[in-house]
């Protein structure tokens, strides 16, 4: 178990979509999820963000996500993502992956999520608000979406000063 890099803005692994997890894939998905775990803390420790990661942001392509839902984290494999409300928020998506920028998005507010677990059980839940927006924020790493590619307009950039003042100082 181990912190990994972050592959960073630019590099085109982030824009290639994931491959599913098969089934007798699930032994050598343990040791990733720990390091996705590791990884996870430390970038939260380094930037203050970190609510989740997916597994293509340190270079496994698998369909993959790692997240905290009410303060437990939770293993999604092969997430499927579905929308059947049609309520629409902006946001500023902020990303493991370009740490110092923030973006405006538009998400939906609520979405569905169908997802198997470690056991390979398939789970079916619901989730609003700042969840619904970060799930979709991490099933878009998996398609090799960025949030850039999502931005309103071209206004919708910002730099978050609190990282330029630590990396420019």
């Amino acid at each position: 178990m181990a912190v990994r890099d972050i592959i960073l803005l630019g590099d085109p692994r982030l824009y290639e979509p994931s491959q599913l997890v098969k089934l007798d894939e699930l032994k050598d998905i343990e040791p990733l999820i720990c390091d996705l775990h590791d990884t996870l803390i430390d970038c939260k420790s380094k930037y203050g963000i970190g609510r989740a990661i997916a597994a293509p942001q340190i270079g496994v392509m698998k369909r993959l996500i790692y997240m905290y839902i009410d303060k437990q984290p939770v293993v999604l494999i092969n997430p499927d993502l579905t929308f059947r409300n049609n309520g629409i928020v902006e946001v500023w998506d902020d990303c493991l992956s370009f740490p110092g920028l923030k973006v405006k998005v538009q998400r939906y507010k609520k979405c569905h999520i169908e997802f198997r677990d470690l056991n390979w059980k398939k789970y079916l839940i619901e989730l609003e608000g700042d969840l619904s927006e970060l799930l979709q924020h991490e099933c878009d790493h998996l398609n090799g979406v960025l949030a850039i590619s999502r931005a309103i307009d071209d206004k919708s950039f910002a730099v978050k000063s609190e990282v330029l003042h630590d990396t420019v100082c």
